[in-house]
């Protein structure tokens, strides 16, 4: 903690600075601005030790690796384990995105991460009437077994972790996938990857569903259920704050409506599968925008593994401290890159 002497320097320091601010202002004839962030939360011109002078640094802020992870799951971050590297990919049949999966692993690509086509992410087949004009674009056509066979030819499904953005049909092109790995002779239990499969984010936000919420959950409880019994390293859903975000919401309501969502999940898994926890929580992952605001996406990432490590260990009693953790993946934003 800051000693009052300390604090009396920094408050004496402050006060000198305003008036040399002032002096500035009117020298320049510069008229009062309000600035603010993108979710419209006002910034000051200077940030000091004052402002976290009654913050309690072992509780809420503490080091890297150890609880409440504020800092992040891992002790040394990325200096120990660089991210994996993926490039979001996917366009016109199975045969084109093969092609581009290769080329983009030739060029070091250590991950790969799957666009689907509307009709796909909408469990429509590439005949049907509904798909006119929208096949292949925006992402891969995969209709059969046979195209996710042509999609993942000579990929090494077991060295090599596979994300998946599909959400209504996420149970189906997932079972293609473990069907390929048994095809190859790969054993479940060594394949890794994520379905994104988060419905409710597509109710509040991007609105690609084919069912009501109810049964929609009751299938992402299935898959959950699923993977913790036989792809032990699978991701099976991929809590997505990012399309929030996009749709117009605000940094804060971004992570309210992500953390409700998992809330949401985490209770029906244990209440209808009746599983244990910690069973299932060091597999769950999330998924946020990042925009412009360099600190205040910092604060909103740091406060997201905050909240998650108190929601799971006082909430639902998680005792496995890897059920704390809020692994997340993070993409650039695409609607204040294009308002900048």
């Amino acid at each position: 903690m800051f000693t009052e002497k300390t604090l009396q320097e920094v408050q004496t320091g402050r006060e000198k600075w305003e008036k040399e601010v002032e002096k500035a202002r009117k020298q320049k004839a510069e008229r009062g601005k309000r600035f603010s962030t993108v979710s419209d939360l006002e910034i000051k011109g200077i940030y000091t030790p004052e402002d976290i002078k009654n913050l309690d640094f072992a509780k809420d802020i503490g080091y890297p690796g150890i609880f409440p992870f504020t800092r992040g799951c891992q002790p040394t971050m990325y200096r120990g384990r660089e991210w994996t590297f993926r490039m979001f990919s996917g366009m016109g049949g199975a045969e084109d995105t093969n092609k581009r999966w290769h080329h983009l692993l030739k060029e070091g690509e250590t991950g790969l991460s799957t666009a689907f086509d509307f009709p796909t992410l909408m469990g429509y087949d590439t005949d049907s009437p509904r798909a006119r004009g929208e096949c292949g674009k925006c992402g891969v056509a995969i209709d059969t077994l046979k195209d996710f066979e042509i999609l993942t030819r000579g990929i090494p499904l077991d060295s090599v972790t596979t994300s998946m953005t599909i959400n209504p049909p996420a149970s189906v092109l997932w079972a293609m996938y473990l069907v390929v790995a048994d095809k190859s002779v790969m054993s479940w239990d060594k394949i890794g990857g994520t379905i994104q499969n988060d419905m409710l984010k597509e109710f509040i936000a991007q609105k690609t569903f084919m069912l009501p919420p109810e049964p929609s959950i009751r299938l992402i409880s299935d898959t959950i259920e699923f993977s913790t019994k036989n792809v032990p390293l699978w991701n099976p859903i991929s809590i997505s704050g990012y399309h929030i975000r996009e749709a117009g919401s605000t940094a804060i309501q971004e992570l309210a409506f992500t953390l409700a969502d998992g809330i949401a999940y985490v209770q029906d898994v244990m209440e209808r599968k009746k599983l244990d926890v910690d069973s299932f929580a060091p597999r769950l992952s999330f998924f946020f925008n990042s925009h412009l605001d360099f600190f205040e996406e910092i604060a909103k990432f740091r406060a997201a593994r905050r909240m998650w490590a108190n929601i799971m260990k006082d909430r639902f009693k998680a005792k496995n401290p890897r059920s704390w953790w809020m692994r997340f993946h993070t993409q650039t934003a695409g609607c204040s890159l294009t308002a900048q």
